[in-house]
């Protein structure tokens, strides 16, 4: 038998194993079953990649996001490791060719959706494969008490039908004690051995800043780190305006986000993890394969939307095991807003009824009809002919593919993208030939900045409706102006799928899954409760609130999160904050935000010496808002 430690150093360059790495890999080439839990950064994917390579046969990998099965595939086949992925881009004869390769052309890899799975054709082409074994990531799906849950999840235990004596590694970075018991019972895994490692990470801190000026806070924290940092938003919009506001201040930030374009999303990465531009500001659409060590802070802009989720991008700092910080930065108006959007973007049971009947009317699918067709589907035409709420809708929809209602294929979220090829007096001496595209160009020029310079993401379909035509003509316009070599423009939504599953039955098939969408809000919002509770949280030591979370025990206090760092403080000396200030005025006059720069204490214990000191006229506030020592 091959050696895993060779494998390892020949294709990851490690020259050992961490824990408990070795002994989940032994226990699989040992023939057991095993559900493991490893934080994030804990290195996942070796345990089944590397004994698969040792084993007979093809390993079949199910994961949910097709983003993080091709991220996946792509590496191992830079590795030169035989990989297959079955996405919905591939047809029948390119499924069979696929399976074909798996079972002569010595692939060791297959990954697919549990979606995918469900397919007769698949399920059959798996039944005559060589099987090594199964490695189910993400497996908290398989939960209802999971953040993730996936109806699908529930049906993978087809895979012991296919491949009776198939043995399952389950995976997963973030899972309570509930879930890691229905992983074991829904996936129906006998004697599996169970590999946990503490959420206790020693070298990361973890803080909660209260602040009003978000930007203001952000600068300071970001003139003190000098190595890479992550901030996530909650929304693409805020990506580029922080990103961008960076910048503006001799800072060297990039930004990411779902929408925007594989190779924009690649310079993006590239710049980021070279330490170009060590700042990334990004949605939580970045987080899939990145392994950067030396990321020193995580800052969180908004609230996450659940501790599971916030464990997980916080995790990401500090992994090559020096000092680094988590940052919640928030105030109570952040707080209530989370609580007031949560509940107006959830989708309620009668607004998911009127968008699955909006969704038949707008493909005139009769009453009792079940189609096979795939159809086209642009998110934003469908809002635009109901009159809906595009992030509601979207919910919904995505509450219908969840329950198996409806599929939509990978990509239902890319954008279209467009850039001028041309100089700008280039472009208007191009209009001087062409005064027919005068008004179509300007429209392009007046709704999107940046045009010339990088790509931009548009929506054809607003667009068209401005110019008063349709969409179909608005595109072919934009056809003939990059045959002319005008611009580049990629049409996002060309691709884009959507399939019914069942039969129209309206309302009984909501009702049939209403139970389950109920259960799902009330179990978001709990989690999203907890995610409050956590950042409002001011007497427990923030590690052992999180280790709570995840029924780890924890009594001895980290001493460095602002829990503990706030109840230190308490105790320390006003007159040594006192001195302190006053022996740093005797140099120059400064305001409280540089003073507190330079004094390690809280913001209130420092506002609450400067106060005192007022109040004994040893110092006094300039017309620049500056603190000032009387002499």
């Amino acid at each position: 038998m091959i050696n895993p430690l060779e494998i390892l150093k020949t294709y990851w360059n490690f020259s050992d194993f961490r824990e408990p790495q070795e002994q989940i890999i032994n226990s699989i080439l040992d023939g057991n079953n095993n559900v493991v839990l490893l934080p994030t950064g804990g290195g996942k994917s070796i345990c089944f990649q590397v004994p698969a390579l040792v084993l007979d046969g093809v390993c079949i990998v199910i994961s949910p996001l097709i983003a993080l099965i091709k991220d996946q595939v792509d590496s191992l086949l830079k590795k030169n490791i035989k990989a297959i992925a079955l996405t919905s881009q591939l047809n029948e004869e390119e499924i069979i060719i696929a399976f074909d390769n798996l079972q002569f052309g010595g692939y060791k890899f297959l990954y697919l959706s549990p979606e995918k799975l469900q397919s007769k054709l698949i399920q059959e082409k798996i039944k005559q494969l060589k099987v090594s074994f199964v490695a189910i990531d993400e497996a908290h799906c398989i939960s209802e008490w999971g953040h993730d849950f996936r109806p699908a999840y529930l049906k993978l235990p087809i895979l012991k039908e296919l491949q009776p004596n198939v043995k399952f590694i389950a995976l997963t970075a973030t899972a309570t004690e509930k879930v890691l018991l229905d992983i074991i019972e829904n996936l129906n895994i006998e004697d599996a051995k169970i590999f946990k490692k503490s959420f206790n990470r020693k070298n990361l801190t973890y803080h909660v800043l209260y602040i009003e000026n978000y930007y203001e806070k952000l600068v300071q924290i970001l003139k003190r780190i000098k190595e890479p940092v992550i901030i996530y938003t909650n929304n693409r919009k805020q990506t580029k305006d922080v990103s961008n506001a960076l910048n503006q201040n001799k800072f060297k930030s990039t930004f990411y986000h779902g929408g925007l374009s594989f190779q924009e999303k690649n310079d993006a990465y590239n710049s980021w993890f070279s330490d170009e531009k060590p700042i990334m500001v990004a949605t939580n659409a970045f987080g899939m394969g990145i392994d950067k060590p030396n990321v020193r802070a995580v800052i969180h802009l908004n609230t996450p939307n659940s501790l599971e989720n916030y464990i997980q991008e916080a995790g990401r700092a500090g992994r090559d095991g020096e000092n680094s910080y988590s940052l919640i930065l928030t105030n109570n108006n952040d707080l209530q807003n989370t609580k007031t959007k949560f509940i107006s973007n959830t989708p309620t049971l009668k607004y998911i009824k009127q968008i699955y009947f909006n969704l038949n009317q707008f493909y005139s699918i009769s009453y009792g009809e079940q189609t096979l067709e795939s159809y086209n589907f642009s998110i934003h035409e469908f809002c635009s002919r109901y009159k809906l709420n595009l992030l509601q809708t979207f919910n919904a929809i995505k509450v219908l593919e969840r329950e198996g209602i409806i599929v939509l294929d990978e990509n239902f979220r890319k954008l279209s993208t467009l850039k001028f090829t041309i100089s700008n007096q280039q472009l208007f001496a191009y209009l001087d030939r062409h005064p027919s595209k005068t008004d179509f160009i300007k429209l392009i020029l007046r709704s999107y900045g940046g045009v010339f310079d990088h790509y931009i993401n548009i929506n054809e379909y607003k667009l068209s409706k401005k110019l008063g035509i349709s969409k179909d003509e608005f595109k072919l316009t934009l056809n003939d102006l990059m045959k002319d070599g005008i611009l580049n423009y990629s049409d996002g939504n060309s691709n884009s799928k959507l399939s019914f599953l069942m039969v129209r039955e309206d309302d009984y098939t909501i009702n049939s899954i209403s139970k389950n969408i109920e259960k799902q809000n009330k179990l978001k919002f709990e989690k999203l409760k907890s995610v409050i509770s956590f950042i409002e949280n001011k007497t427990t030591c923030r590690n052992t609130e999180l280790l709570a979370y995840f029924n780890e025990e924890s009594k001895i206090p980290c001493g460095q999160c602002d829990v503990c760092k706030s109840k230190n403080n308490k105790t320390e000396s006003l007159a040594n904050t006192s001195n302190k200030i006053i022996e740093h005025l005797s140099l120059k006059n400064m305001s409280s935000n540089e003073l507190l720069e330079l004094i390690n204490c809280s913001d209130k214990h420092l506002l609450f010496s400067l106060k005192i000191l007022l109040e004994k006229n040893k110092i006094t506030i300039t017309s620049q808002n500056k603190y000032k020592l009387n002499i």
